[in-house]
């Protein structure tokens, strides 16, 4: 869901009010689909955030800067180059497309003033960043060569194209008489396909919310129209365009019950009578919350280490079915040995290579049943005795190191769902660096490990109980460890999902007697921050730090503990959604 270009076309007036004669100071990219340009103004400082996430394309204005990795990546380098210290001398929009232009006027050599343009496709997958100086491409954030597309190539050197306007009328320049007419001439069409096809820049928020202002059913033919129909459409159609060209805009989410995002404009909508809409006070404002809404930040490599601990996951998952299989073959061992010991028995009975199986009284059978022994003719009869029992060592031994095996699966299967439990909490480079060193040391990711920069070391969550007592909340294996076997005092309480991977929360109660409020607050958090968070019922084990022990040699994160107790939780949402919001405001936040 992202927004349209007719919505866009008020985002373009509240952007060039804050940007246009700005100088641009610094830019940043925090992961490879955003770009931020931080611009200078007289008494105030802009952040224009610039995303290419399929999930919700867009540039709107930043509140607060972004995490950047420690070394900027190629197209940044290539913008701090070209652009910075310029300045932003017009923001417009091709047509109505999801198009925007930046002119950035730069001090060249001799002092001589060029205009660069940087080109912002917001288009959904095919989103890009371009800069363009004199129609010439001279970098983008997606190069797309000739085995990509075979219609457009966006490279260095390449000439820079604008589409082609659409054949259809601007809503803000063409007369009304004029859009109704081409409404009028899709008789076969239903109205919103209608309006599609000749308002530029309407996408399918703004032609639902068009056909509910004018009264009519969005899937109303164009012929079943009558003249009054007609009528309110246009009247529908004036407001929308009045709303989207106003100095203050009212721009709205829609969410529906799970807080998924089902729509956004630049101005209020009705047409979704059973989601919930929240109004803005600016296009920037309701762009960063549909952001957070979609998730389209990713921090730098965390799409990669999730994926990375998937693939490992389904191997070693496929890997415990197969020793399954190993392990009850196995368990036929015995049928071996007895095999061996009746051609012991017989073996003077029968002629060597002679017989492709033999059928004799089983001397292990009280009722001297029959068993047939299959022979490999290529063998004498003591050779076959030979390979029954040979067979039978194997297995023999088999049994005990698969045993192994499968345990050390199951202990890898843990852990990996531990790291992919600790990708989900983490919110920061620091914590994304931990997790990277922890997939190095672990023998996952074969890459050097990351060295420690100037940034602000990774930090537990730390909340407070309602009576003021401490709860920290690891984030990652490595925080785990700390938490338990350093930060914790032996008295405190330590916190975990009953087999189930998660955070180790630490109660900082110091000996003192748990209360019931604590114990449950407590319990959630470690059930929120574990692979059950959307569970009910959830198993917690709780016991005190003297207790937990970390194995010699053990992996991050796992311990043993004994004197546990269990409690049964299910997460109030709401209740911890404000336990989650103190922390983050906290002004001695960790983290």
């Amino acid at each position: 869901m992202s927004l349209d270009g007719f919505s866009m076309h008020a985002l373009v007036k509240e952007l060039s009010r804050a940007l246009i004669g700005g100088r641009i100071d610094k830019i940043t990219q925090p992961n490879k689909q955003t770009i931020i340009l931080s611009v200078r103004q007289p008494g105030r400082n802009y952040l224009l955030h610039i995303t290419t996430n399929p999930a919700n394309p867009a540039a709107h204005l930043l509140e607060k800067p972004l995490e950047n990795p420690p070394e900027p990546p190629v197209f940044c380098m290539v913008l701090r180059k070209q652009i910075e210290t310029g300045r932003i001398a017009a923001l417009r929009q091709h047509g109505l497309d999801r198009l925007l232009l930046l002119d950035i006027d730069t001090l060249a050599a001799g002092g001589r003033i060029t205009t660069k343009t940087l080109v912002l496709e917001l288009m959904g997958k095919y989103s890009n960043i371009i800069l363009v100086e004199d129609g010439i491409i001279l970098d983008a954030l997606r190069k797309i060569g000739t085995t990509s597309s075979r219609v457009r190539t966006v490279l260095p050197g390449d000439a820079y194209e604008l589409p082609p306007m659409q054949d259809k009328l601007d809503l803000f320049a063409s007369p009304l008489a004029d859009i109704l007419a081409r409404v009028r001439q899709q008789q076969e069409l239903k109205l919103q396909k209608a309006l599609l096809a000749a308002c530029m820049g309407f996408g399918p928020v703004s032609a639902r919310e068009a056909a509910f202002l004018a009264g009519l059913p969005a899937n109303l033919l164009v012929r079943e129209m009558d003249a009054a129909d007609f009528a309110s459409l246009g009247q529908a159609l004036t407001e929308l365009k009045e709303a989207a060209d106003a100095d203050a805009p009212a721009p709205a989410i829609v969410t529906d019950a799970h807080g998924k995002l089902l729509a956004m404009a630049a101005f209020p909508l009705h047409y979704l009578t059973e989601g919930k809409a929240t109004s803005y006070a600016s296009l920037s404002a309701m762009l960063d919350a549909a952001d957070r809404l979609a998730g389209s930040y990713v921090l730098p490599d965390k799409d990669r280490f999730t994926r990375l601990v998937k693939n490992e996951l389904h191997r070693a998952q496929a890997k415990i079915g197969k020793l399954d299989e190993e392990i009850a073959a196995a368990e036929n061992a015995e049928d071996w040995k007895i095999r061996g010991d009746n051609l012991m028995t017989y073996q003077y009975q029968y002629q060597d290579h002679a017989d492709k199986a033999i059928t004799v009284a089983n001397i292990y059978s009280e009722t001297s049943e029959q068993i047939t022994i299959p022979l490999d003719q290529r063998l004498t009869i003591i050779g076959n005795m030979q390979a029954c029992y040979k067979k039978y060592d194997k297995l023999k031994r088999a049994q005990s190191l698969l045993a192994v095996q499968r345990r050390n699966c199951e202990e890898n299967i843990a852990y990996l769902e531990s790291i992919e439990a600790s990708l989900l909490s983490s919110s920061s480079l620091a914590e994304i660096n931990e997790i990277h060193n922890e997939l190095v040391a672990g023998g996952y990711l074969h890459e050097k490990p990351k060295k420690k920069n100037n940034d602000k070391p990774a930090k537990p969550f730390q909340f407070t109980a309602p009576d003021g007592t401490a709860i920290l909340v690891g984030k990652n294996n490595y925080q785990n460890d700390r938490l338990t076997c350093k930060t914790a005092s032996y008295n405190d309480t330590w916190f975990h999902t009953k087999d189930i991977p998660g955070s180790h929360v630490i109660l900082r109660n110091g000996g003192q007697p748990l209360t019931d409020e604590n114990l449950l607050l407590a319990a959630m958090l470690a059930a929120h921050f574990s692979k059950a968070q959307s569970g009910s019922n959830i198993p917690v084990d709780y016991t005190q730090i003297r207790y937990v022990k970390k194995p010699s040699g053990a992996k991050p994160g796992f311990v043993i503990f004994t004197n546990q107790q269990t409690v049964y939780v299910t997460p109030d949402e709401e209740r911890l959604a404000r336990v989650l919001e103190r922390e983050k405001k906290s002004p001695n936040r960790q983290g």
